[in-house]
């Protein structure tokens, strides 16, 4: 495999391979592209395939190609997609952190002190982010295993091994803060400038604000946990019952009846609806029955005649077809008479001709309207004239 020359080499490559690089990152889940549509998505040259070939970016296998991890993983991590969570990077990265800061009490140059001091606020800030993206995954994670996976066996299983990773992340988290409070008191108290001193404290919150996530995730995973054995239970209980009931002996075996008989499922009803009805003699002998029969009246006199009620005919002379003249000047025509002449369009308007009388207002609304409408067509420059108290462009057709 030949690695890329430059930086310059990669990002060019990547540039000119974008709808490739997307589609197949689209596709990852997939694990593969088929080999013919690759070819439509680098136009069809063989050449630049075998390019990404032997650079290392994609591998063939058979009729399909498939992107190489460090590239799926270089994506996912920067896009914060990725699905796999990392703990041996964190404590990887502790490792090297101890490492740096021996280096830095052996050494006796100040530039290279300085040099190691910039690499363990490096890794500082990078246990930090690389915690809290664990953190993000892991949430992502047991969201899409609870909500996405229809196997009750897999679901769980994924959800205790879950668990143990947030086990895992809980106590990197502990062990880091235990290293800045308690390891190492010696180089920070020798080494502690504003930068170092500034990086620590963020480094802290940003681990106290993933703790407390992690808290939360337990909540949530013990939650999700305890809904499956429930909902296995339950399912467990519709089998049994179901298969009582094929054998005939639901109602014998079971004490279904009683507990049906002792339950009111009144939400299962219909809603009642109870109609008032008026008395007679109410109707009769007082002010709010007269009220109320004439209010019925005009309802239903106001339904009858609006069900035969018909439009009144169209009168003739609504049929006549008169004919609208609108006397205005065209701008299309004006256009095309000014891309003929030789004058700027401002005093091309002024003297136009046109068939009847414009005033000096009426002339600049036209100015205004052939720049607005053909801009375009126009060519604007930064020369300006004036005409008494007004200050134009100079624009010439194209």
């Amino acid at each position: 495999m030949n690695a890329f020359n430059n930086i310059d080499e990669l990002l060019k490559m990547m540039g000119r391979e974008k709808a490739l690089l997307k589609e197949m990152f689209h596709r990852r889940r997939e694990g593969n592209l088929h080999y013919d549509v690759a070819r439509a998505l680098v136009e069809y040259r063989q050449e630049r395939l075998q390019f990404l070939i032997d650079r290392g970016v994609i591998h063939d296998s058979g009729d399909f190609l498939e992107l190489e991890d460090v590239y799926m993983h270089f994506f996912e991590e920067v896009l914060q997609v990725n699905e796999q969570i990392s703990i041996a990077s964190v404590r990887e990265s502790i490792e090297a952190l101890d490492a740096a800061i021996n280096y830095y009490m052996m050494e006796n140059s100040e530039q290279r002190k300085f040099e190691y001091l910039k690499q363990v606020r490096k890794i500082l800030r990078n246990i930090a982010l690389t915690t809290l993206r664990n953190v993000i995954d892991l949430k992502r994670n047991i969201d899409n295993t609870y909500k996405n996976e229809p196997n009750y066996l897999i679901k769980k299983a994924k959800l205790e091994k879950l668990d143990t990773q947030r086990h895992s992340i809980a106590e990197l988290i502990l062990q880091t803060e235990d290293y800045l409070d308690n390891r190492q008191q010696g180089f920070f108290a020798v080494a502690m400038d504003v930068g170092l001193r500034a990086t620590v404290q963020d480094v802290r919150l940003q681990l106290k604000d993933a703790y407390h996530n992690i808290l939360e995730l337990d909540r949530q995973i013990i939650e999700y946990l305890n809904l499956i054995e429930y909902q296995d239970r339950l399912l467990k209980k519709l089998r049994k019952i179901k298969y009582l009931k094929d054998q005939m002996v639901l109602e014998s075996q079971t004490d279904v009846l009683p507990v049906l008989n002792s339950i009111n499922p009144v939400w299962m009803e219909n809603r009642p609806k109870y109609t008032l009805k008026l008395s007679l003699d109410m109707l009769r002998n007082s002010d709010d029955g007269l009220a109320a029969i004439k209010a019925l009246a005009l309802k239903m006199k106001t339904g009858t005649m609006a069900r035969s009620r018909k439009a009144d005919p169209i009168g003739l002379d609504y049929l006549d077809q008169d004919t609208e003249i609108l006397d205005m000047v065209s701008t299309l025509e004006l256009k095309n008479a000014f891309a003929a002449s030789g004058e700027d369009l401002y005093a091309f308007v002024q003297h136009y001709n046109c068939h009847k009388t414009l005033e000096r207002e009426d002339r600049l609304v036209l100015f205004c309207q052939v720049a607005s409408q053909f801009l375009p067509e126009l060519q604007i420059t930064e020369m300006t004239a004036n005409d008494q108290d007004i200050e134009y462009p100079l624009i010439f057709p194209q």
